[in-house]
């Protein structure tokens, strides 16, 4: 695949012959049935043909690897080839554009459990592309015992495409994390036996391959509780089921301050098997308006995470949405919309914007005014950041990458992911 920039003029069928394939495969390949007018700036991936080559006389795969610029790790799965030293001259093989070029990543997914409905149009789209699903989440309560969450469809989905299922626990209660309950937690040894308990039974009885804790707005002051917590955890459940942790993203061992201070990057990285880090939200639903994952930010935290945390056990947060805020902004005032990524281009589409492209944060965004006359701007993500994002992945040589959250459609995120990945399945 080729990540496309649209220009004033072009159309799918000019584009199509541009790159000799047909208007139906960039429309297949883009989900843009319901909206064939393209917007000046967007992304479109453009599909790409398989390459026919013979085998000649002192061939190699390695060889041709080499040959045509790809993996090839590529062209054995491709193939289907077993024993690289199987191939013989005269024989046809198949070599793909350029796929998988960066090695084996995992990926973890969030999806919020909805209705059947909603749960297998999101898993539709993404579960081939994972190795983790995570619904989100059980809530822990102060008694240690964990909240029900309807997941048994997501569990049956992601079990039925060799995906593993994680058990997410939080410490939210009503609309927030809630700091005295974590900290009672945290300060008791029998409500962390007794949660420890319930996560482990949970695991069993539901059939996941591990937990994901996320527990945030923790007291700083119990810190090292919390890193205790974890290696109890850890000890109950090794080396059966995976323990995982996210991290509030920070740029040194911040030590003060509810939502970063008790987060000891180190102490995860040596306790536990992986960690999320969460490098998404600096432009948030409360916030003034800017990219909610500007690649110049997510690269500083990326930077000091892996010179205290081995870089393989690191999975780097991504969005799957973006943000529509009404100007000016006011702080304290309207919140921003969430909005879908997909929605993002078909709302610039709506309106006539011109979708532009911030160079240094890496992100998409553009201006409108709507039918009430007021103006707007939208940050979002497309094919050429999340590519962006995906390059400093390789870069850094982390584990893989997390999505928040699984629900409104991305359809460009999924091909240029599998294009420049292997993504590892546990089952």
């Amino acid at each position: 695949m080729r990540i496309y920039i649209v220009k004033p003029g072009d159309s799918v069928w000019s584009i199509a012959k541009r790159f000799g394939v047909t208007p139906q495969s960039i429309v297949t390949a883009n989900k843009i049935e319901d909206s064939p007018n393209l917007v000046v700036g967007q992304t479109l991936i453009i599909p790409t043909q398989e390459t026919a080559y013979r085998v000649m006389p002192g061939d190699s795969i390695w060889s041709i690897a080499r040959k045509f610029g790809v993996s090839v790790d590529s062209i054995l799965r491709l193939n289907g080839i077993t024993n690289p030293e199987a191939i013989y001259p005269g024989m046809i093989i198949r070599i793909p554009e350029s796929a998988n070029l960066y090695g084996e990543i995992e990926v973890n997914a969030f999806i919020q459990p909805s209705t059947q409905e909603k749960e297998k149009r999101s898993l539709d789209e993404a579960i081939k592309y994972l190795t983790y699903i995570t619904p989100f989440s059980h809530h822990v309560t102060p008694e240690g015992n964990l909240t029900p969450l309807n997941d048994e469809f997501i569990i049956q989905t992601a079990k039925a495409n060799g995906v593993s299922p994680m058990l997410s626990v939080t410490n939210i209660s009503g609309a927030n994390f809630d700091t005295k309950l974590i900290s009672n937690i945290l300060n008791s040894e029998n409500l962390q036996q007794t949660l420890i308990n319930n996560i482990y039974n949970l695991i069993q009885s539901k059939g996941y391959d591990g937990v994901i804790v996320d527990f945030e707005r923790i007291p700083p002051e119990d810190r090292e509780k919390y890193n205790n917590f974890l290696r109890k955890l850890v000890q109950r459940l090794h080396p059966r089921y995976l323990v995982a942790t996210a991290l509030a993203p920070k740029t040194y061992d911040v030590t003060s301050g509810a939502w970063h201070g008790a987060h000891d990057y180190k102490a995860h990285g040596e306790i536990v098997d992986f960690v999320i880090i969460m490098t998404y939200e600096w432009g948030w639903s409360g916030g003034p308006p800017m990219a909610v994952a500007p690649i110049n930010e997510v690269r500083k935290v990326i930077n000091y995470a892996v010179s205290v945390i081995p870089p393989k056990k690191i999975m780097m947060g991504v969005p799957l949405y973006g943000y529509d805020w009404t100007l000016p902004y006011t702080p304290g005032g309207e919140f921003a919309q969430s909005i879908g990524n997909q929605e993002a281009i078909n709302r610039a589409g709506k309106y006539g914007a011109e979708i532009k492209y911030d160079e240094k944060a890496q992100s998409p965004y553009y201006n409108y005014i709507d039918q009430n006359k007021n103006q707007h701007v939208v940050w979002f993500e497309d094919a050429r950041s999340v590519e962006a994002k995906y390059k400093l992945v390789k870069e850094y040589g982390l584990k893989g990458v997390s999505y928040w959250v699984l629900a409104q459609p991305f359809p460009q995120n999924w091909p240029v992911l599998d294009n420049m990945f292997y993504i590892k399945k546990n089952k």
